[in-house]
């Protein structure tokens, strides 16, 4: 128990979600049953019930900004939401390189490791140290105008060029380690990473990746062309995307969550990023398995793979 007391984990909760309040309720009393601290934003504490002493060893601690700082002294970042969270939370442990550990309250949640029934099981393992840690690629992203930069970002999921007029297509170039592929009008243009093939991408008609592939993904949204199938490049390509002068802008977005508007003439850059995010896994269980339970695809009929050890 003393080793335990000088542990912290930092808890971001959505807490606009009652079963959210409910998970934290859970966390929050299994950690400090087991003498670890909590820290928790000040603007969620008033929505959260936190019992244990606060400020102390082992009780809650409330800080009022969420920054990479706020993250200082904590073993794990534990996220409990949607998807829209845990990617607010991926920020986090990205500048912070604090692990996140994600349970998902939402639908889909590929980012997360567990189900909100699991919330027993996930403080035990915190409290038992019984976790691994994986490091997720992300992509950095440039944008350009006339030459110079603009604006720079990042994304663990995907970089979404898209148009901003409803009746009107984006008209864009494309271009693969600075030699150009094709030209077309569009809804837009995913720029995404593994981790985001089932995001974005997927919904854009793009591949499945396994995470542990280095890729980057190039997929078109609603394009008006023969030629627009989705495109899958080395780890070490620079992606671009050329929004056409003379044509209706279009904006930039990044894992849904950071935006920025494309003038005409803008040109985005993504290559594979310098900082991955980390995130804390608790089993083995394969991509596949999830992938399977994430979509519930259906799997009737399998037998197995043929057993050869006897012949």
């Amino acid at each position: 128990m003393t080793q335990n007391r000088a542990r912290t984990v930092f808890l971001l909760a959505h807490t606009g979600r009652p079963a959210a309040i409910r998970s934290a309720e859970l966390v929050v009393k299994g950690l400090l049953r087991s003498g670890i601290g909590v820290r928790v934003l000040e603007e969620e504490a008033c929505d959260l019930p936190l019992p244990g002493e606060r400020g102390g060893p082992g009780g809650v601690e409330l800080v009022k900004e969420a920054t990479p700082q706020s993250l200082d002294g904590c073993e794990l970042l534990i996220v409990l939401g949607g998807d829209g969270t845990l990617l607010r939370g991926a920020e986090f442990a990205r500048a912070s390189g604090v692990p996140m550990l994600g349970v998902n309250l939402g639908s889909v949640g590929f980012l997360a490791e567990a189900e909100r029934d699991d919330i027993d099981r996930v403080v035990d393992r915190v409290v038992a140290r019984s976790y691994e840690v994986e490091e997720r690629m992300t992509i950095d992203v440039v944008v350009h105008r006339n030459g110079d930069i603009v604006h720079t970002d990042w994304a663990l999921n995907e970089a979404a060029v898209q148009k901003v007029s409803a009746e009107k297509m984006l008209e864009v170039v494309l271009e693969i380690d600075g030699r150009p592929v094709t030209a077309f009008g569009c809804d837009g243009i995913v720029l995404s990473t593994p981790t985001g093939s089932t995001a974005y991408a997927f919904s854009a008609g793009g591949p499945v990746v396994w995470p542990e592939v280095e890729a980057l993904l190039m997929v078109p949204i609603s394009a008006h062309a023969l030629f627009a199938k989705p495109l899958v490049t080395s780890p070490d390509s620079v992606l671009a995307v050329e929004v056409l002068p003379h044509v209706p802008p279009g904006v930039l977005w990044c894992d849904g969550r950071r935006t920025i508007e494309l003038p005409p003439g803008a040109r985005v850059e993504v290559r594979r990023g310098g900082v991955p995010v980390r995130l804390a896994r608790l089993h083995h269980a394969s991509f596949t398995d999830r992938l399977v339970a994430k979509f519930a695809l259906p799997t009737t009929g399998w037998r197995g793979a043929r057993d050869h050890s006897s012949e």
